[in-house]
Formats: structure tokens, sequence, C-alpha cells
């Protein structure tokens, strides 16, 4: 790896992750100046020459999401701008997903519409990590990258060596993501059966699959208010569970998610870096959080030396 042609920058949206991928590279944070108007309007100035380098912009597009989202894109403009080579989009969140289709009349596809715009600011290439649906690599005419929290989350509870563990997808949506799950685990598989009426908002009606005295493991690929989670959780102890924990790549915990957390019977939820976790969700005992910058930092690494990626898709 060329350090002197390799820039990795870093939007506001998570600086940690992005210096502790450096550090991964043995590779020094590029110096650009992110900073807001008074009236909030975006100032995005790159303080190091790029002309001619190959780049990388690490911005989960996180809470606030569009001012985020609209920082990426005047980043990647003025990167563009400056002649930088090829621009990697580093979203290890990536925002607006879980709008991926026509699901209402009279809706925006919005997941698409974000693809496009980061396109049209400049990117060559993208960078994610769990989509929340898959096939929204299919909006980008650019070369997607789409990796996995897995191995990241399998190299903490291999270890555990859990007894009686039962691998327990949220929904039918994530039973492709559970059962994988399940095998690196050498786990059964469960499946709880939600109805949703509106978002954010869902009901438990079934648990499908052995739970009684076994020790359930959650899989999800985002947290958000923890409606989904907790619901899951109390209707697994139903069902006569030994005891139920949970794991999801992205902690986008906002609303009621920390209070009802903690008040859950949950014993412990896993996450990973790719959202900063609040200074208040950083206390709680329950929550422990697990860094994919290795993970990433491969990536990257991979990309900038057109190497193969694919050994990292599992």
């Amino acid at each position: 790896m060329n350090p002197d042609r390799i820039k990795i920058f870093s939007g506001s949206a998570n600086r940690p992750l992005a210096v502790e991928i450096c550090h991964n590279l043995g590779v020094k944070l590029a110096e650009a100046q992110v900073k807001a108007f008074s009236d909030s309007e975006n100032n995005i100035q790159i303080q190091e020459n790029v002309r001619g380098a190959d780049v990388f912009v690490v911005q989960p597009t996180c809470t606030p999401v569009d001012h985020h989202i609209m920082e990426l894109l005047f980043m990647i403009h003025a990167l563009k701008l400056s002649s930088a080579e090829r621009i990697t989009a580093v979203l290890p969140y990536y925002g607006y997903a879980r709008q991926d289709r026509k699901d209402k009349p009279r809706v925006p596809i919005s997941a698409k519409l974000v693809a496009s715009l980061i396109e049209a600011s400049g990117t060559d290439r993208m960078l994610t990590l769990d989509l929340h649906a898959a096939q929204i690599q299919g909006f980008f005419d650019i070369p997607v990258d789409h990796l996995f929290g897995t191995p990241v989350m399998i190299d903490y509870f291999k270890p555990l060596e859990i007894p009686n563990l039962t691998v327990v997808s949220p929904d039918a949506g994530g039973v492709e993501r559970a059962r994988a799950f399940a095998k690196r685990l050498n786990a059964p598989l469960a499946i709880i059966d939600k109805r949703r009426e509106e978002a954010n908002v869902a009901e438990v009606m079934n648990v499908i699959g052995r739970v009684k005295d076994r020790n359930c493991l959650m899989v999800d690929d985002l947290i958000d208010t923890a409606g989904t989670l907790v619901k899951g959780a109390q209707a697994l102890l139903d069902h006569k569970a030994a005891s139920v924990s949970a794991c999801a790549t992205h902690a986008v915990l906002s609303g009621p998610a920390l209070e009802r957390i903690e008040k859950s019977p949950i014993k412990e939820v896993v996450v990973t870096n790719s959202i900063p976790l609040s200074a208040e969700a950083r206390k709680m005992s329950k929550i422990r959080q697990l860094s994919i910058a290795p993970l990433l930092a491969r990536a990257v690494q991979s990309i900038h030396e057109e190497t193969s990626v694919s050994i990292l898709f599992v």
C-alpha cells in the first residue's frame, strides 16, 4: 500500500471510527475543514493536496441523517473538483435503507434517491456494511462492496460457548442473516413471526422453532427504537426461553430505545461502532460495543491495492 497515494477523510458523523481505520492501516487521517455556518449550511474545505490520490470518505449517515448526507455529498464534490483520481464513499451505516420500495401509495423510494445523489456528487465506488435490504446495491450504477458485521460478532460470541444456544431471527426478513449466524455458531434457528402495522411499532404474533429452556440470541441488522427487540425478547421468555441476548450491527437507538432496553429482561445487547454511541448508551452495562474498524480497514486496503474483497463477504 502506498501511504502517499491513499487519503482517508472523515465527516463529522463518526470521526473516531475513521481514526481507528487509519490506525489499522498505518496512515494519518487526512485534513479537512468540516464546519457549519451560523444558519446551519455546511462549510467544507479539503486542506491537503489530493490530485491523483485514491480517496476514501468515512461517513455513516446516522443522526442527524440529512445533515450527514449533505456533508458527505459536499465533501465528495470538493474532492472531485480537487482532481482526486478515485473517490470511495465509506458508509458503515446507510440511512434511508428501510425506504427501499413503494409499500404505500404516493411515497418516495428514498433509498434510491440517496443512491442517485451519492453518485451525482462524484463518487466512483461505495463501501458499506449490513444494508437493511441487500438489493439496494442495485440502486447504484457504480461498484458497491457490501460487507457484513457477522465475522466481528462471531469472534465475540464463539469463544463464549453459550450452552443450549438458539439463534433467533426477530422477523421473517432477517431469516437469511440469522441462518448464516446460526451455522457459524453450530446452533439451531428460531423465527419470530411479527406483524407491523405502522413505522416503529411492532407486534409479535408467534414464535417458530424450539426455544424452551434455550439461551436465545436475537440477531438483527439494526436497533432503532428497540420495540421489535424488546417485544421479541418477551415473546421468547413467554415461550419459556432460559435467557435472551441480542446483537445488531447498527445501534441507531433513537427515541425510547435506551429506556426500553434498560427495563427489558434482555441480558446483553451487542452492537458495533458503525454508529457512535451516545454518552448515555456508553454508560449502560447491558450494551457492549465491538469495533468494525479492522474489517473496514482490510476492505479499504483491498480496494486500494486492487485485490479481491470477496474474502470479507462472509
